[in-house]
């Protein structure tokens, strides 16, 4: 099977999307955005605030609470040379403890403008409620296409207060413009919690407090996984074959309570966002994993769903739990790079929120895991139907 799927042409995932199409700012109202829905072999189309109407009657949603940093530093030099650090992911620690920290600390960064970085540290100035700070950046070693950059600051505040202040929200490259004020908000979901990621869940950026409440209400459970999102979300497949394709490792965090819940859940499981599936789905395969590796910590491979042989879900989350209790933890920590392709049998999940991805991307490869290549009749009635593409676009909900 793995070798049937590593042949697999990424240009059998490609579709035509006009640049008019990319939706370059979001809706005012995040909840008015359309939702087209596939439900079965029924496709409808519907605002996002139908959303409870359309779901499984007792169905329960996963969010991830992530929440996007502002990870893009400008240091301008006295020749008046602008370098930018992009901040990918701390350096040998975790990033809760890496936001903790207070004077100190290094990440794997992007740099632009790099053949302007001589040698010695930048300093940036900004300031928080009229005091003024400075942050220094040093460049160390070279770490395939990053760099890992040391980052130092006075002021007793900590790296995530800093960088809030210091640094720019990213944006996606394929909308073609700086982020602005309104981007700080908009591009994070109303229920971004946990600081981490370059890039937004964008399935949860449709959702508002009255919508979730109203979801609560009508007996929807709605629960929260931690996928810190990497800039590689944003790599296309540039090989022939997906065998060739490198998935980018991403952090992932979920909480002992659910992890019970979802060992005797007994209602459809639909993940809000790829991040989501991705989280939920690793949690599985981690849990098999641990029936020859009982003590490893957390780290799901590309293939692993291609090599390992299944368990029932609910050993495999069991296996997960044992593994907490020998930990003496609540809280599982770990990182995954999951590939879900087409061939690929969804163990936990049964649908999916989502919005429309781009052409031969892995996220696209995901969706079509789950409904085949009904993608295309999909993606392309979204087409014919004024629908607006990827980040800031509009969205899907898949229940096959």
């Amino acid at each position: 099977m793995l070798d049937k799927l590593k042949s697999l042409r990424i240009e059998d995932y490609d579709y035509p999307l006009p640049d008019e199409r990319i939706a370059r700012y979001p809706l005012e109202q995040r909840d008015h955005s359309k939702l087209l829905c596939l439900k079965g072999d029924q496709l409808s189309e519907h605002h996002f605030y139908d959303l409870p109407s359309l779901l499984p009657e007792r169905a329960m949603l996963v969010f991830n609470d992530t929440r996007v940093i502002h990870a893009r530093l400008f240091f301008q030099k006295e020749t008046g040379a602008v370098i930018e650090v992009f901040c990918l992911e701390p350096h040998n620690m975790d990033v809760t403890a890496a936001f903790a920290q207070h004077e100190h600390c290094t990440w794997t960064c992007f740099i632009g403008n790099n053949k302007k970085w001589k040698e010695g540290a930048l300093s940036l100035q900004f300031s928080i409620l009229n005091s003024q700070f400075s942050i220094q950046a040093t460049r160390r070693e070279a770490l395939g296409n990053a760099w890992i950059v040391d980052f130092n600051w006075t002021g007793g505040l900590s790296f995530a207060e800093v960088i809030e202040a210091a640094g720019v929200i990213p944006l996606p490259p394929y909308l073609g413009r700086e982020a602005e004020e309104s981007d700080s908000t908009r591009y994070q979901t109303v229920y971004a919690h946990i600081d981490g990621s370059v890039a937004a869940p964008t399935a949860g950026l449709h959702f508002t407090p009255s919508l979730i409440e109203q979801l609560r209400q009508q007996g929807i459970d709605t629960e929260y996984v931690t996928l810190h999102v990497g800039a590689g979300t944003f790599k296309p497949v540039n090989t022939p074959t997906i065998g060739e394709h490198e998935m980018h490792s991403e952090h992932v965090v979920v909480e002992r309570q659910l992890i019970e819940k979802l060992r005797h859940i007994d209602r459809p499981l639909v993940a809000v966002g790829t991040t989501s599936v991705r989280t939920l789905e690793s949690l599985y395969w981690f849990g098999v994993r641990l029936c020859d590796q009982p003590e490893q910590p957390m780290q799901v491979g590309q293939w692993d769903p291609y090599t390992l042989s299944p368990i029932a879900p609910a050993k495999a989350l069991e296996n997960i739990l044992h593994y907490l209790d020998r930990q003496h933890s609540d809280t599982l920590i770990g990182a995954t790079r999951l590939m879900i392709a087409p061939g690929y049998r969804y163990r936990l999940v049964n649908g999916l929120v989502t919005n429309f991805h781009q052409p031969k991307s892995t996220l696209l490869l995901l969706v079509s895991a789950l409904i085949g290549d009904r993608w295309r009749e999909c993606y392309r009635y979204a087409l014919d139907h004024g629908f607006r593409f990827l980040s800031y676009g509009d969205s899907c909900l898949f229940l096959p």
